[in-house]
């Protein structure tokens, strides 16, 4: 108590400095999710992908971020254990930012496309089993998430494969594709409309006041009829575009004109995405910041929520953004251009398959990571093509940054916490 009286205003400018170093670290390398396979097939250029990302990423942080949050992420940690020393929370909160910085930052400059939120789960278990007791870590919560590393890849990369499969033969593999693609193509609108409208609900509004109740027991529930109606909103809308749309001659790529029409698609499904993506994942860098800044303003009480200012959320926006910004680029190109090519049409079945899978675990409450999602999303187009469409080189590269992220984000932060538990008492 004594410490967090006395250095109270030094620990607040270090978190919110880390806070931001973190979401820095969230838009430089977590942004891919949503971009990645939009520069890859070409729908958008890097230039274009970035504008996009900056408007929808910054709305989804800032609007529906959160209001109130868990200040100790996921429940990974037990609260109770620091009631007697609040400042270990401090200290432990400060590293886990940190130490999650840092890993997203090495990660970034590598080009690896590794999850943010097992990088601050990691750092939270890390400085919690060795700063305060292995007892005050509920490992059956980090076991359950670390599960997910095979569940979510697997998943999205099954439902891609299936999705791009079925592209091909309603559409690629006939006879007049372009005319297929006029036929079918509204179905596929109707899951974007629903998917996405899916994940917004389940993740993206319930703080900026919109909280549906249908009366029909669960938020998931809920959810189903709305997005139901709005897939059917969009696949109405996107068949009345759809008769506009002229078959341009094309001698050298006879489906150039179906992958235009996925290109435009594939637009709509980047700006969904980046919202969603910005309201769910700022949470990683801001859970932390408010835990220490509601623990240092209320004199030393640890609450297992708090309310969360409007700026906390400013500055992990504009973190994500300035992360993105200046280095986003580089997981972006792995992620998109070097597992394997995509095209308009692959790209759509790999981002389609990636929300499918977000709204499946959100249903079910499987803990999964995007980066994990939309990577494995990926494979599964790349695999429907024949192992040969695989960049076998780089996927290893990322399946190892995947394996160390846990380990590295614990050892950085028992290293910071030593150190600032040091530099203060």
């Amino acid at each position: 108590m004594e410490i967090i009286s006395e250095y109270g205003g030094i620990l607040l400018i270090l978190a919110c400095v880390f806070g931001f170093f973190m979401a820095w670290g969230v838009g430089a390398n977590d942004v891919a999710n949503a971009m990645g396979t939009s520069v890859g097939s070409r729908a958008l250029t890097i230039r274009q992908a970035i504008l996009v990302a900056v408007v929808f990423e910054f709305l989804g942080a800032y609007l529906a971020g959160g209001e109130v949050t868990a200040t100790i992420r996921k429940g990974i940690i037990d609260a109770d254990s620091m009631q007697d020393s609040p400042e270990l929370l401090v200290y432990g909160m400060l590293s886990a930012l940190l130490a999650a910085g840092t890993w997203l930052m090495i990660a970034s400059f590598k080009g690896w496309p590794v999850s943010t939120t097992h990088s601050i789960i990691g750092a939270i278990v890390g400085f919690a089993a060795v700063g305060i007791g292995v007892d005050a870590v509920h490992w059956e919560k980090v076991g359950t998430i670390a599960a997910s590393w095979i569940v979510s890849p697997l998943l999205a990369g099954s439902i891609s494969f299936g999705l791009f499969i079925s592209v091909k033969k309603l559409i690629l593999d006939t006879e007049d594709p372009f005319a297929r693609a006029k036929k079918y193509i509204p179905y596929y609108m109707w899951m974007v409309g629903f998917m996405i409208s899916m994940v917004t609900l389940l993740k993206g509004l319930k703080h900026i006041g919109v909280d549906m109740d249908l009366g029909l027991g669960s938020k998931f529930a809920n959810a189903l009829p709305v997005s139901a109606l709005i897939g059917l909103v969009v696949a109405a809308l996107g068949s009345l575009l759809l008769r506009r749309v002229k078959e341009l001659p094309n001698q050298e790529h006879r489906f150039a004109n179906v992958e235009r029409v996925f290109a435009i698609l594939m637009v709509f499904t980047a700006c969904a995405m980046a919202f969603a993506h910005g309201s769910n994942d700022v949470a990683n860098a801001v859970g932390p910041l408010a835990a220490i800044v509601n623990t240092v303003q209320s004199g030393g009480l640890i609450a297992a929520q708090a309310v969360m200012p409007w700026w906390i959320l400013l500055v992990g926006a504009l973190g994500i953004v300035v992360g993105l910004v200046t280095y986003g680029w580089k997981v972006i190109m792995t992620v998109g251009r070097k597992i394997t090519e995509l095209t308009p049409s692959r790209g759509f079945a790999a981002e389609l398959g990636a929300a499918s899978t977000v709204v499946l675990a959100s249903g079910t409450g499987l803990p999964v990571s995007t980066t994990h999602t939309l990577v494995g999303a990926v494979l599964g187009v790349g695999f429907a093509r024949g192992i040969a469409a695989l960049n076998l080189r780089t996927i290893g590269h990322i399946f190892l940054s995947w394996l160390v992220t846990l380990p590295a984000g614990a050892g950085l932060a028992i290293m910071f916490f030593f150190m600032f538990k040091g530099m203060f008492s």
